[in-house]
């Protein structure tokens, strides 16, 4: 205005220049802040479209190709994961919204102190490690890691990345991190809900972009590698018997990695080639046939499987070992590993008493408790270009199964609740640190009952329930009382009774 004296009109008329400045920032502010507001809007309807997008892919892909195979099973499975992971930030960031709509006011979706510049700033902080801020910057980048460790090699990068990084290089007078750079001093509450809205978004379309790449169908298959290829169904040859090979030209598509399984089971793959590696953990002979599922043009998935291939694992001679022992134990199955170097199809037999079943390497063995002390033996032989061969008989000693040990409720004997006493059903026969699950049954017991100032009280018991006259002295003791399990008959599983140590137990 100008200088001078001047009149009062003057002045009135400057002052109503000021207020009509003043309404006219008022109105710009509350239009920029109303434009934060369907902002913020409308990137929670994008949100939320992307988010019945992906349910309606899962809850598709679940109702037709989950079903189709193992393997589309195990994919739905890992973008069910990634939809976690996404959802999980979501929800981190719901909690700053929130907070923001209570210390904001929120009303019908509005924020009554939309033009606040301190309650964003106190949440968020800018510098501060032990603000919100910077909890939401771990946060972000530790979901774009996980996002993206949910992709297979032959899936691709991820199209969208989600990261929260400082700047390398900050200006002079620019923020120093991330975290500065977004919620800073001087902005509104308004841009605060709307730039956490926006890292909402973020997350989801990254979520969006990872469950797609997924569940996306296999690319189809070039061929653009060809190598020759000699097969023998054996490199392990007898004498006298002939060698033979298959020679023949092979492709494939080194750029793709192709549904390889073997045995229903997925094997990795290199340049287009499916890789098995078979166990030789054991010796025997072993049958195994591939899979290569193909996308074709129309979409359809094509399957080839190759014809039953056979490897055998061997000592350098006949071997034949007991799975757990190198004995045999009468009344219950031992099981045996039989195998011939050389000879993919063996007969084994047993003599001396008991018996022999099984096939395929893989034998039971059992033999009754009259042979306890003594011997049997495994004859074995194979067949080699259709003569049989003798290949050994070892002999096996067979024992007894070890006596258990009585127990009550896992104890046996020494000082013991009343309650707890009272509240066993049975006395139990258990062996510890043997191979074997042996079950043993109870056949008899005496229960001895001995009171302060009374009488000992004897009691027979039949099997390993406590009914009857034991059950009813068992459920009068007393502390103080002594309990004493005696002449405890069990029997195996070979048939052979035996007489287990008494149980004391102390009443507390």
């Amino acid at each position: 205005m100008a200088g001078g004296k001047e009149t009062a009109r003057q002045r009135m008329i400057g002052l109503m220049y000021l207020v009509l400045l003043a309404m006219l920032a008022i109105n710009v502010s509350d239009l920029v802040l109303r434009a934060f507001n369907n902002i913020n809007n409308s990137l929670n309807t994008s949100k939320d479209n992307v988010e019945s997008s992906i349910s309606q892919l899962l809850r598709n892909y679940e109702n037709t190709k989950a079903k189709e195979s193992p393997d589309n099973l195990l994919k739905l499975n890992r973008a069910k994961q990634a939809q976690k992971v996404g959802e999980d930030l979501i929800k981190y960031i719901d909690k700053l919204q929130a907070e923001i709509a209570k210390d904001g006011f929120e009303e019908n979706g509005e924020l009554k102190q939309k033009n606040n510049l301190d309650i964003g700033q106190h949440i968020m902080g800018s510098d501060s490690e032990h603000k919100a801020g910077k909890k939401l910057q771990d946060e972000i980048n530790s979901t774009g890691k996980k996002l993206a460790s949910l992709l297979q090699a032959d899936e691709g990068k991820p199209t969208f990345t989600l990261q929260a990084l400082d700047p390398v290089k900050p200006k002079a007078g620019e923020p120093k991190t991330w975290t500065g750079n977004n919620f800073g001093e001087g902005v509104p509450l308004a841009a605060f809900r709307t730039i956490l809205t926006m890292l909402q978004n973020d997350a989801k379309n990254m979520e969006a972009d990872i469950i797609n790449k997924i569940l996306a169908d296999k690319p189809i298959v070039v061929l653009d590698q060809f190598e020759a290829v000699a097969v023998a169904p054996s490199s392990y040859v007898i004498q006298g018997q002939p060698y033979k090979a298959e020679i023949y030209l092979t492709a494939s598509d080194s750029k793709s990695s192709p549904d390889v399984s073997v045995n229903g089971n997925k094997v990795p793959t290199d340049k287009g080639k499916g890789i098995y590696t078979g166990s030789t953990g054991s010796v025997g002979t072993f049958t195994w046939k591939g899979t290569i599922r193909v996308k074709e043009r129309n979409g359809n998935i094509k399957t080839y499987e190759t014809k039953p291939q056979i490897y055998q694992v061997a000592a350098p001679s006949a071997t034949v070992s007991s799975d757990k022992l190198n004995v045999i134990y009468a009344g219950i199955p031992n099981p045996f590993t039989i195998s011939a170097a050389g000879f993919p199809n063996i007969n084994a037999s047993i003599t001396g008493g008991g018996s022999l079943t099984g096939g395929g390497g893989k034998y039971m063995i059992n033999v009754p408790g009259s042979l306890v002390g003594k011997e049997v033996s495994i004859n074995v032989s194979g067949v080699n270009n259709g003569k049989t061969v003798n290949l050994g008989a070892p002999k096996f000693r067979v024992k007894a199964i070890p006596a258990p040990i009585a127990k009550v409720g896992g104890y046996g004997g020494g000082d013991i609740a009343s309650v707890q006493l009272k509240s066993e059903s049975e006395i139990e026969a258990d062996l510890d640190d043997f191979p074997f699950d042996v079950k043993f049954r109870i056949i008899r017991f005496e229960l001895t009952v001995i009171k302060p100032r009374s009488d000992a009280i004897t009691i027979s018991g039949q099997g390993g329930n406590f009914t009857g006259a034991v059950r009813n002295a068992i459920n009068a003791v007393s502390p103080g009382t002594t309990v004493i399990f005696s002449d405890i008959v069990s029997q195996g599983p070979d048939g052979r009774q035996k007489v287990l140590p008494q149980l004391v137990f102390k009443v507390k």
